[in-house]
């Protein structure tokens, strides 16, 4: 029987073992998409106990609790924080088979020492292991994030957002870490959302423009990149409930647009074809700035309406959309190749089954202006585990070229959240050796190694073209 969770877990063969402790585990980290906020980075923010680390914001924790009968209470209500650490340690120890099992005790190795497993039973002994060790001027912000060995990482930022953190950051030569913004559109394309209108006063102003047309509002998002490229932002990031292909002429939008001033709530059809003509114009936007394009879809949000009432957004009340919507995809991809407009892009669908479908429709679109130009995104939220990412690397490798991936990213709100890099590279090395052992790819550990390395970290470099040495 192996140990619990020691230097060779999830590695099964010989070669893993020695692709991970000699390759990828030396990897600096590369986090090109999370949620981070920069001004806690910038206030080096320390914190009082292992509960605000752990369950402040974490709506991965949020539903196991709930799942085992938690009280509201001690989820996201009033309840004291030893308390909610205690209920979600009584959770964890039930988790068997979860990743937050893995996540959680990764975590307590790297950066508290923890070598035991969190249970009812242990609850006390960590609470005060991990508070203990927060006091420490190691466990900032942004020593957790130096200690990490990131060299990079790309917060997620509206196009209103006036970046002062990133500024600041930017100015400041104490901290090597790179934090640079991630172009995130959502709201100005919600057109549908109540509050649509509220927002586009406040795009209008940090633009300096009033937005009174669709052009308008196109070059109201245009000024506003500008100043986001000034800032170094390399990519875009768009969260879709689906992919909707709904081709439609300037008149329309623009009737489209001139209905929701007036405060009329566009129909589905009309939605979508908002919708489509806003991704295709800021999709060629990209291509022409360079940067990349990020597309996560396949969500239904807030199903549970009394808790979505009473905490907003990311409650953790959201589920898998099924709508299968490669075809559409394949249609708006093309639609901006058809004018050579097409921008590096990274598909990531929540759906499972649609990892196969996703690698047929990038192999339709790679050219030799970048490799892997058009990438299957490593396996989203609920897909974020080791069955999940075996599957979706496998369908990659299967359909494309896996050595040109460009990995893991924490797509985490939490600066505990790094040793998810280090969960993905112990499984990549697994899959990896495993071929090798079965003699499905030659034992050449040159080749082997430098796969590994890129997938870990050079690739991502590479693709999105920071500043980094390699």
């Amino acid at each position: 029987m192996k140990a619990f969770m020691d230097k060779d877990f999830l590695l099964s063969t010989e070669t893993a073992k020695k692709l991970y402790h000699d390759y990828a585990a030396k990897m600096p980290i590369l986090d090109y998409h999370c949620h981070i906020s920069p001004q806690e980075i910038y206030e080096d923010k320390k914190f009082d106990n292992i509960a605000q680390v752990w369950l402040g914001g974490d709506h991965y924790k949020w539903r196991q609790m709930r799942s085992n009968g938690v009280e509201e209470r001690y989820v996201t209500g009033d309840a004291p924080d030893r308390e909610k650490f205690q209920k979600w340690a009584e959770t964890l120890e039930r988790a068997i088979g979860n990743p937050l099992y893995h996540w959680s005790h990764l975590e307590l190795q790297r950066y508290f020492g923890y070598y035991g497993a969190l249970s009812g039973k242990t609850a006390g002994e960590v609470w005060d292991l991990c508070n203990a060790k927060l006091q420490e001027d190691g466990m900032s912000a942004r020593n957790l994030i130096w200690q990490s060995n990131v060299t990079l990482l790309c917060t997620t930022d509206d196009p209103a957002d006036s970046l002062e953190w990133h500024k600041k950051l930017a100015a400041d030569d104490s901290f090597e870490v790179q934090v640079l913004p991630a172009w995130r559109p959502d709201k100005a394309m919600s057109l549908e959302k109540p509050d649509y209108l509220d927002y586009l006063e406040k795009l209008g102003e940090a633009a300096g423009i009033k937005i009174e047309s669709f052009a308008s509002l196109l070059e109201a998002l245009r000024l506003r990149m500008d100043f986001f490229d000034s800032m170094g932002c390399k990519t875009s990031d768009h969260g879709l409930a689906s992919v909707m292909y709904a081709p439609v002429s300037d008149e329309k939008v623009e009737e489209i647009f001139a209905g929701r001033l007036a405060g009329k709530i566009p129909d589905a059809q009309e939605e979508a074809q908002f919708k489509t003509a806003f991704m295709l114009a800021l999709g060629r936007e990209y291509s022409h700035r360079g940067w990349v394009m990020q597309i996560h879809y396949g969500v239904k949000r807030d199903n549970r309406k009394r808790l979505f009432r009473q905490f907003g957004p990311d409650a953790g009340v959201d589920c898998i959309n099924t709508y299968t919507s490669s075809a559409e995809m394949a249609d708006f991809l093309n639609a901006l190749d058809e004018t050579d407009e097409l921008p590096k892009t990274i598909l990531y669908p929540l759906n499972p089954t649609e990892h196969a479908a996703v690698g047929t429709v990038i192999g339709c679109f790679q050219d030799s202006t970048a490799a892997g130009k058009l990438q299957a995104g490593s396996a989203w939220w609920f897909n974020d585990h080791k069955t999940g990412m075996t599957e979706q690397m496998t369908s990659l490798a299967n359909l494309g070229l896996l050595g040109n991936f460009i990995g893991m990213l924490t797509d985490s709100r939490s600066f505990l959240s790094y040793p998810r890099h280090e969960y993905f590279r112990r499984i990549l090395c697994d899959l990896i050796g495993g071929w090798v052992e079965n003699g499905e790819y030659p034992d050449d550990e040159e080749v082997l190694g430098g796969i590994v390395k890129d997938i870990c970290y050079r690739n991502a470099v590479r693709y999105f073209g920071f500043d980094l040495k390699i």
